[in-house]
């Protein structure tokens, strides 16, 4: 008895595991804030709930978005890829056509952001900042 306990609570901690691995894969994830760019809307160590739905359904470790159903909007918080990789967290300062955005940090004087590498591709997008 001992052992057939044993394998059924193993199963449904692998289960767990497996359902929340699919779930920050695909719906939402918690990041951490690093730098200064976005203060004082988000401070460095503060932890934000971002939704990987807002915009669409992204295709994981791609910039591929297998379906839209709605596009960032001035003011949005959104995570994204930099042009050269890097995950960034910026506001989105405006729409320059349907397949691009400018992102500007808060803190102008601290944030690498549009200024520098300029309009940013909206597939490019993880997902929007929900909350911290």
């Amino acid at each position: 008895m001992k052992k057939n306990g044993s394998l059924e609570t193993g199963r449904a901690i692998l289960g767990a595991f497996i359902v929340a691995f699919l779930l920050k894969l695909f719906l939402f994830d918690f990041m951490i804030v690093e730098g200064h760019s976005m203060t004082p809307a988000l401070k460095p160590g503060s932890v934000l709930f971002v939704d990987k739905l807002a915009y669409g359904l992204r295709l994981p470790w791609s910039n591929t978005y297998l379906f839209w159903w709605s596009q960032p909007r001035q003011g949005d918080i959104v995570v994204f890829y930099t042009p050269s990789g890097e995950m960034a967290v910026k506001r989105c300062a405006e729409l320059t056509g349907r397949h691009r955005f400018i992102a500007l940090g808060d803190n102008s004087l601290q944030s690498y952001d549009s200024r520098a590498y300029g309009p940013i591709p909206v597939h490019n997008i993880i997902g929007k900042v929900l909350g911290m």
